[in-house]
């Protein structure tokens, strides 16, 4: 029995009208998509261990008796959700499906700036989760870079996908 029936229609929901839009199979598999993919998979591990520490620390910190503020479990919660939305994009993406490279790399760019001008808002976050905001935007960045790549804007062009 497949998944997949189920995973295509979670992609019509996900990739709107783009989710039938494949890339060619030589660009799917070309060693530098491929070598951009696993870049992105571990740099979306890296986030996931880095959500996962801001998790821990905030558990921490409220079973010792620190406050620790809505804005702070609002915050882990959405990177974790994030960040597993990101796997099931850069997963999708690295099967050809242009629908997840285009929200992986919108993602990628906007999330940074997001983050970064949450962490700047003063009183918002304590110092140790502007830090790890600041590291996350740091990674993301990193994403970007590869999926705005010469190869990568090349394998999956909109025109050469439809």
């Amino acid at each position: 029995m497949s998944i997949e029936p189920l995973l295509r229609r979670l992609d019509r929901i996900a990739g709107g009208r783009h989710s039938s839009i494949e890339i060619p199979h030589e660009a799917r598999t070309h060693p530098k998509t491929r070598r951009a993919f696993a870049w992105v998979m571990w740099l979306l591990v890296a986030e996931l261990v880095l959500g996962i520490g801001a998790a821990v620390v905030a558990v921490a910190l409220a079973t010792t008796g620190d406050p620790v503020p809505f804005a702070v479990w609002m915050r882990t919660f959405v990177v974790l959700a994030m960040t597993v939305t990101l796997f099931y994009f850069a997963w999708r993406a690295s099967l050809g499906w242009y629908w997840a490279y285009s929200r992986l790399r919108l993602f990628a760019q906007i999330f940074p700036v997001i983050t970064l001008v949450m962490a700047a808002i003063p009183g918002l976050y304590p110092a140790w989760m502007v830090t790890e905001q600041i590291v996350f935007s740091l990674i993301m960045i990193g994403i970007a870079d590869f999926l705005t790549s010469d190869h990568m804007r090349e394998a999956f062009a909109r025109e050469r996908a439809e």
